[in-house]
């Protein structure tokens, strides 16, 4: 199976609004195996770039100047997707700006869709942690994946760490950092108690969580006047 892993960098958030690509940073996975190819180019947006966006990504106009634009790349990068299934994080914020930059050189394909299938890293972690945040940072965390090399936001380091993130996602049981100490499972029951169940393995909430736990029962209590959840606590 031929997976890639892509990102993107931008002038802005909406390509409806003008706002062009920059820089895009790819790599390919054959059977959840980096192969060491990637395809990354940085593109001048013939146009300025918000400043916002400029201090997410710290990438300026004066760079791009000399870099080439869009209808220059756009067969290496379809060659490069083909055939193979695009790995995104918030797939639709991607995909959408190579399909307006697909658009505005009226390339052959309207979209990158043809000719790559898109899997969706945001709604799968959405679904895999409802009611979470599910940024890259927050899930770096949530999988013990190294990120302390991102001051700034990169196409090509951000493809790197959404690479190692989505093969923790996807990876069946890995190693989390959680102590399995709680079960009390000896090494000769193969994980199960007496009565042949599985041994259950509780996961504490942390402080963090139960700060957040209880500013949400003091908005309930707040929006109702009672919150059912603390009345074991008034007696």
């Amino acid at each position: 199976m031929r997976q890639i892993v892509l990102d993107t960098e931008t002038t802005g958030l909406d390509p409806r609004q003008g706002h062009r690509i920059i820089e895009i940073g790819a790599l390919e996975l054959i059977d959840r195996q980096l192969t060491g190819r990637q395809y990354h180019v940085y593109l001048n947006p013939e146009r300025e770039i918000e400043q916002g966006a400029l201090e997410v990504h710290g990438i300026t106009e004066e760079f791009l100047r000399d870099k080439p634009r869009f209808a220059e790349i756009a067969d290496d990068l379809l060659a490069f997707a083909d055939g193979a299934e695009m790995v995104i994080h918030n797939a639709p914020f991607d995909i959408g700006f190579i399909d307006n930059e697909l658009s505005l050189v009226g390339h052959q394909h309207a979209s990158i869709t043809e000719i790559a299938t898109v899997l969706d890293t945001l709604e799968m972690a959405r679904d895999l942690h409802p009611g979470q945040r599910n940024n890259l940072d927050a899930l770096c965390k949530r999988y013990e994946v190294d990120n302390s090399s991102r001051s700034l936001h990169g196409a090509l380091l951000d493809a790197e760490i959404l690479t190692d993130v989505f093969l923790a996602m996807t990876g069946g049981q890995v190693d989390l950092g959680l102590s399995l100490e709680s079960t009390s499972v000896s090494d000769d029951d193969d994980g199960y108690q007496h009565g042949g169940h599985p041994a259950l393995f509780v996961l504490k909430a942390d402080d963090e969580e139960l700060v957040q736990h209880e500013m949400r029962l003091n908005d309930i209590e707040k929006q109702s006047g009672v919150c059912l959840y603390r009345e074991d606590k008034r007696g």
